[in-house]
């Protein structure tokens, strides 16, 4: 994958279909299947991630590109008006006319970052992430920690994936507040990293090892 910085704010980068098929993704169900094209997605900002240090902070635009050999893709971090009312995107009107769109992976790809209605305000949402473990011993010490807080409105599973270990936690924002979660989070990012990974796709291709309650079972054994 080539991958060019054009700013602070905004990346290039290309994939040839051949490198998606080698990553373990068909061509067809990028375009057409949304969680398959979400894993991708993320797995190449991983990559631009650690190769160009851009960090994902807040809405994204993405323009896509379908070319006759891959797929050329511009991700460009929005940022907030200084009223806080809306978004920005630090690129001049007549470059935006230039950008093509492919809008069937657009489709697929944007309800991550749009901003909610009004009307979806009041749904209920659950918050859900997942963090890699390079050590076993990681999550022995962050169970035992998380154990004192008797936390069982957690939906989590720990899966083992390619030598690392994931964990993965979901929130109810029903029985948690913003700030009890970010609390929580900062704890377990103590002993562990956010990953772009989808749980479908560790689920497909890792090893389930704990399924429910990964803290206390943990704290159980070891």
């Amino acid at each position: 994958m080539d991958i060019e910085r054009i700013n602070e704010n905004t990346v290039k980068f290309y994939i040839s279909y051949i490198d998606i098929e080698d990553r373990g993704f068909d061509r067809e169900e990028i375009w057409y299947n949304r969680e398959r094209s979400e894993e991708l997605f993320w797995e190449m900002m991983d990559e631009v991630h650690q190769e160009e240090d851009f960090t994902i902070e807040g809405p994204l635009w993405i323009q896509v590109q379908a070319l006759d050999k891959g797929l050329e893709v511009l991700v460009t971090r929005a940022q907030v008006s200084k009223d806080g009312q809306r978004f920005e995107l630090p690129i001049p009107d007549d470059k935006l006319k230039d950008l093509p769109v492919d809008e069937r992976i657009e489709e697929l790809l944007d309800h991550h970052f749009q901003i909610k209605s009004e009307e979806d305000e009041d749904a209920q949402v659950s918050l859900d992430f997942t963090l890699k473990f390079n050590q076993f011993e990681d999550l022995i010490s962050l169970s035992h920690r998380m154990s004192s807080f008797g936390l069982h409105d957690i939906k989590n599973q720990l899966i083992s994936y390619e030598n690392k270990y994931y964990l993965y936690v979901e929130f109810s924002e029903e029985e948690f507040t913003e700030e009890e979660i970010d609390n929580i989070l900062s704890i377990i990012l103590e002993y562990g990293d956010e990953s772009r990974l989808t749980i479908h796709r560790l689920q497909e291709y890792g090893k389930i090892i704990i399924d429910e309650d990964v803290f206390s079972t943990i704290v159980t054994y070891f």
